[in-house]
């Protein structure tokens, strides 16, 4: 018996100070999960619009419900998560995915489905802000933490891009639920984990939570993104169900704002954005996504539709991409310490935009060669920006206030992807139309022509259903219309991505961190060799020497034994 209770004593242990590396491999594993949904079902369409015949209105929501609920809530729970706990928010959100992940896989109605969407987007919502938030407390040293957030990085985007790969293949070989319950084995490992594992920790818990600033928030957030998805969707400015959204979510966050500076508590320190250095990142993880999401959207279609691959072949040919990305999270602590902020986000702007300007030389015809060399280039410069303003955004806040800068991160990342497909989609739209115009002069009859001009997708439709020598001019020519407008819409995001590389110039040029001092081996001294139980209250051993949260070279060790933040007395984590 003393044996085992030794050895449970040590695992518990490894969340501490020595090994918080076990931590960060369970906030990876959560992150993996969410950012794994986001895309995963993208390519279940056609399959569930087959089962279920779910309304042109109710696809788009069972679409939309999870990114657009995810983005509305995640300042409601990351700053919640500062007040009452990020370790509770996690482990709430881990149980809320897992029940709607099997919700989501039994659906049988798409008012089922659009629920279980919904409720996935509320636990993404609390998973998102607060693993980055514990990342934040559990490496207060600079070096350390920019290797963890690179890693963190990196395992967003392996997420992102093997969505499309495991969907394809679950929907090639089961059916479409399936892409939903891999969700589930998965959280029954980490929720048992993550509360052994994780240490508990909050922010600055002083005066009332600020609920109607909250909601104002969230709302405000919804409005925004449900507009610019509309606008992505092909909808005019003017429409009314697009404008309306995005004049009262505008008003709503302004309104937020304007209450926020004038709290005395107030849920979001909006301070945080006279630090040029946090605005500045902030932007780049708008501008980074912007490029990311738009182009990987235009991608997939292009590997589809041009050149005729399955969702599966689809996936494959984005590998590159995605391991392009782990090299760039693995290597960016390095990177950065060599080079410093501005030129990591600057360069690998610059690298992004010469891998786009490259992609420009896609034709109708496959080029594996051409095409791998883009998306490597594309993985690793896009990344390496990531890494470098995210690592920035972080270090400018203190650890009390990590819950907050993390939901912001994480709206400017979601709003960043929703721009992405509204503006590159326009641009798409825009640049592939005219080139169909002239159909009705071949003999096309007009209303199929117009058709046609809607996208690639619908032209193939219509060029099916008219067959014949009229069928494949029309297919040709669409064919031609979509590579030309996809070569002017890689031009426009080249020039957003070297937009992005001058706003970089007004990060930090050098990595400011102090070096690791001796002081931190005492610290770990103090932390219980086994959990079963806490020194006296009053006992020495048990408390440390009061310090500011990110002093230099302090190296925080997290309680072998999870105890309430509030046995501190400070309201932070026990340290």
């Amino acid at each position: 018996m003393t044996g085992t209770s030794t050895a449970v004593s040590r695992l518990r242990a490894a969340a501490g100070g020595a090994n918080r590396w076990v931590v960060l491999v369970v906030l990876c594993l959560s992150l993996l999960l969410v950012a794994l949904d986001a895309t995963v079902l993208h390519v279940a369409v056609p399959a569930v619009t087959e089962d279920l015949r779910p309304s042109a209105v109710g696809l788009l929501w069972i679409v939309d419900a999870y990114p657009l609920v995810c983005a509305s809530l995640l300042i409601l729970f990351g700053t919640l998560g500062d007040r009452i706990g990020r370790r509770r928010v996690l482990l709430f959100g881990y149980a809320l995915f897992g029940a709607a992940s099997a919700l989501a896989a039994t659906a049988g109605t798409p008012g089922v489905l659009i629920a279980a969407r919904a409720l996935l987007g509320v636990g993404g919502a609390m998973i998102m802000p607060a693993t980055l938030s514990i990342l934040r407390q559990v490496f207060p040293d600079r070096r350390e933490r920019a290797l963890a957030v690179g890693i963190w990085t990196a395992v967003a985007a392996v997420g992102a891009a093997a969505g499309p790969v495991i969907g394809g293949f679950l929907v090639e070989h089961y059916w479409w639920g399936s892409v939903f319950l891999v969700n589930i084995p998965l959280m029954a490992l980490i929720l048992p984990l993550g509360r052994w594992l994780l240490p508990e920790s909050r922010g600055g818990a002083d005066g009332p939570w600020d609920v109607l600033g909250a909601l104002m928030a969230a709302a405000g957030v919804l409005g925004v993104v449900l507009g610019i998805k509309r606008i992505g969707g092909g909808e005019g400015l003017l429409n009314p169900a697009t404008l309306v959204p995005l004049l009262v979510g505008a008003a709503l966050l302004a309104l937020f704002v304007r209450r926020q500076k004038r709290r005395t508590h107030p849920l979001i320190d909006i301070a945080m954005f006279s630090r040029p250095a946090f605005t500045t990142a902030v932007g780049c993880i708008v501008l980074a996504m912007l490029a990311l999401v738009g182009l990987e959207l235009i991608a997939v279609q292009y590997l589809q539709l041009v050149l005729d691959l399955s969702p599966l072949e689809t996936g494959l040919r984005l590998l590159p991409l995605t391991f392009a990305a782990m090299a760039a999270g693995a290597t960016g602590s390095y990177t950065l310490s060599r080079v410093g902020p501005r030129r990591m986000v600057a360069w690998g702007f610059v690298l992004t935009a010469a891998s786009v300007l490259l992609l420009t030389l896609m034709g109708q015809h496959d080029r594996p060669a051409l095409l791998t060399a883009g998306f490597v280039l594309l993985g690793f410069g896009l990344q390496s920006t990531l890494f470098g303003a995210y690592e920035s955004m972080l270090s400018e806040v203190p650890a009390e206030r990590a819950g907050g800068a993390a939901a912001i991160g994480e709206t400017s990342y979601q709003l960043g992807a929703g721009m992405g497909i509204a503006l590159l989609g326009s641009v798409m739209n825009a640049a592939y139309a005219p080139g169909l115009s002239r159909l009705h002069e071949e003999g096309v009859p007009t209303a199929a022509g117009s058709a046609a001009s809607h996208s690639l997708g619908e032209a193939y439709q219509v060029a099916g259903r008219l067959g014949g020598p009229m069928g494949d001019l029309l297919r040709n020519t669409a064919r031609h219309a979509f590579v030309d407008g996809l070569h002017i819409t890689l031009l426009v995001s080249a020039g957003l991505l070297l937009l992005g590389a001058l706003a970089a110039l007004r990060l930090p040029g050098v990595m400011d961190c102090p070096p690791v001092k001796s002081a931190c081996r005492e610290q770990t001294a103090a932390v219980p060799e086994q959990g079963t139980g806490p020194d006296p209250a009053g006992s020495a051993s048990s408390r440390h020497r009061p310090g500011p949260p990110d002093a230099p070279g302090r190296r925080v060790p997290l309680p072998a034994r999870r105890e309430p933040a509030e046995a501190t007395g400070s309201g932070r984590a026990a340290r």
